[in-house]
């Protein structure tokens, strides 16, 4: 392919099937290595816009269980899938505690599934801040269908929408009050509500009140989230998931409403990428400027307050920017 020619030779690897090359690059993303920008660049136009499903929701609800099974019926509906699991970072090493891996290792020989852990490294919202690159980068390699797990930090577990076409929640039975521990941010999120665990008792009771809390506040896109259960212990549900997820994405397709979320989310991280860029500039800055060092000393003697200086450092944010 010619056009394949002109991409650098990371890039062109990637595109080519090199598994190899694909971990390499999400790790330079996830380190930030200068080295990955030409590479996102270049396969920014080859990211197809292929479903990236996040899947969020409280610590211990089986969410890596039921992405495992939802691997395997997609595998034998002939779908490749790259799955992204986020896990805790470790507060010493600041790396990834890969609990994960040990689920999906049974996988690894399969070249349709492409399996990475990543650490949150104390990212908010329950994702990694590398994420959605790496996601970009896995739709530019070919992959179908990208899952994203959760680190599952509940109730704050929402930057997902910032990634993800359809969000899946999974909740389990024996949680209790649903209301509680949806009302600080899932609720909002769930384009699909999953049931696990519903060999537990009260599968039926946890899913009626789903309902009725789906009917008190209804979407304003119009989008009538999707109630399933599923077990993971005794295995049923997978495909009626699957069958709600592409409902979701098909919704998106009909009503037009998935150029406006991909338009969103794209500002977001432009925004974000700004942000960060001049924050590491102006703390660097902060440091070295003689002038800059003297507005932080009158801060610290407090003599002006944050703000102001913030107000201040308005034209200097220009300049950089």
């Amino acid at each position: 392919m010619k056009g394949a020619r002109s991409l650098p030779p990371v890039a062109r690897a990637i595109v080519g099937g090199d598994r190899r090359a694909l971990a390499r690059a999400i790790t330079a993303i996830e380190n930030g290595d200068p080295g990955a920008g030409p590479v996102l660049k270049a396969l920014f136009s080859r990211a197809r816009q292929v479903p990236i499903v996040g899947v969020a929701g409280p610590l211990g609800v089986g969410k890596s269980s039921l992405l495992n099974l939802l691997v395997g019926h997609l595998r034998g509906l002939g779908r490749t899938v790259a799955v992204i699991a986020v896990d805790p970072s470790s507060p010493f090493s600041g790396g990834s505690v890969l609990g994960d891996r040990i689920r999906f290792e049974g996988r690894a020989d399969d070249p349709g599934v492409f399996f990475r852990s990543m650490a949150s490294r104390g990212a908010a919202g329950g994702v990694a801040a590398a994420t959605l690159e790496a996601a970009r980068v896995l739709a530019a390699a070919g992959f179908d269908i990208i899952l994203v797990e959760t680190v599952g930090s509940g109730q704050v577990d929402v930057a997902i929408r910032e990634i993800a076409t359809t969000r899946v929640v999974v909740l389990v039975p024996h949680l209790g009050d649903e209301v509680q521990t949806l009302k600080a941010g899932l609720f909002e999120i769930a384009d699909v509500f999953c049931v696990n665990k519903t060999d537990l008792p009260g599968a039926d009771s946890a899913q009626r009140d789903l309902a009725d809390l789906v009917a008190m506040f209804p979407a304003g896109s119009g989008w009538v989230p999707r109630i399933v259960g599923t077990s993971t212990t005794v295995p049923r549900g997978i495909a009626e998931l699957w069958e709600a997820i592409q409902a979701h994405e098909s919704f998106l397709d009909s009503s037009g409403t998935r150029r406006a979320g991909e338009r969103h989310r794209l500002a977001t991280e432009i925004v974000g990428l700004v942000r960060d860029r001049v924050g590491r500039e102006l703390t660097h800055q902060l440091e070295r400027d003689a002038d800059l060092r003297r507005l932080l000393d009158r801060v610290v003697a407090r003599e002006i307050d944050p703000r102001t200086a913030a107000e201040r450092l308005r034209p200097t944010v220009r300049r950089q920017s």
